[in-house]
């Protein structure tokens, strides 16, 4: 039996060379903490800023119960309804047009696309991906009031925040389905499952919690923009529910309306009206992680 002896020479130069994996290592370790607790730094800020100046009109119950119809810029008093109401409204009518093209897309490129048509779809993804929310905006003024001749409204915002949230449930939902092990479909197919129950049945419900997730990511980027409801939705002070009829408020407005005062009370309602969209936006994911939850496919 020959025994292979390695040489001196050659053993320390590997514990060099792994002491040397070991420095890089930590020195990379260290640098990606640093990194993380840098980008940090402005995010704790700003939610300090918002917290520390907005909490103390949220905790009034007012503010969750009346409008500023009536409430001069430097009057204390009032509330946000009628721009809560009208921001879950506008990003719901979003959302029921958006989120049925979106998932029909992203189910079409992953599951059927093939050939010119399916890049073409992408292509146009990817540019709607890349478009500022002001020329989805303009695009949506030209056609529905230039063209057409109708009244800036709050479904003329909604139909540009269409625009903005396709591509981003288009994008995620197309991910998660590439996720789902092929193993499931060719299991189903053996069982003689069409592809189309395949892909309700199966493939879908395997997604869904990435699917909701790309759907809150789309929500939370929708109900922050401003230039939708400049061009398309004038501000207002009192409450409507009617998203064809009247102008109406949303949270965006209300804080710009309130920025462009001096006063103390309408620089206080600017902070709470900031706190109040990042609180809704927290609220929705946190529904969208529970129905994630509880909703998928059980192994």
């Amino acid at each position: 039996m020959t025994t292979v002896t390695a040489e001196p020479g050659t053993r320390s130069a590997g514990i060099g060379l792994s002491a040397g994996r070991k420095l890089r290592d930590r020195i990379a370790t260290v640098l990606v903490y640093a990194a993380f607790a840098l980008a940090l730094v402005p995010l704790v800020w700003i939610l300090y800023s918002v917290l520390s100046n907005g909490w103390s009109l949220l905790a009034d119950g007012g503010w969750w119960q009346l409008s500023q119809r009536n409430i001069n810029p430097d009057k204390v008093g009032g509330g946000a309804y009628h721009a809560i109401l009208g921001t879950l409204l506008q990003a719901l009518f979003c959302a029921v047009i958006a989120v049925p093209l979106a998932l029909f897309t992203a189910v079409y490129l992953v599951e059927y696309g093939q050939g010119r048509l399916a890049r073409v779809v992408s292509f146009m993804v990817d540019i709607l991906t890349g478009i500022p929310s002001i020329v989805a905006a303009l695009f949506i003024y030209a056609l529905w009031v230039t063209t057409f001749g109708l009244q800036r409204v709050g479904f003329a915002v909604s139909l540009s925040l269409v625009l903005l949230m396709i591509p981003v449930v288009v994008r995620s939902t197309e991910e998660m389905l590439k996720l789902v092990p092929n193993e499931l479909r060719e299991a189903s197919y053996a069982l003689g499952v069409p592809k189309w129950r395949t892909i309700l049945r199966v493939v879908l419900p395997t997604a869904l919690g990435g699917i909701v997730t790309g759907v809150m990511l789309g929500l939370a980027r929708v109900m922050g923009e401003t230039a939708p409801l400049l061009i398309l939705g004038p501000y207002a002070a009192a409450i409507n529910p009617n998203l064809f009829n009247g102008n109406m408020a949303a949270l965006p407005t209300l804080i710009k309306e309130n920025f462009d005062q001096p006063d103390d009370p309408s620089i206080a309602r600017m902070w709470a009206s900031a706190l109040t969209l990042i609180l809704i936006v927290l609220l929705l994911n946190i529904a969208g992680r529970f129905v994630a939850r509880f909703s998928g496919v059980k192994r």
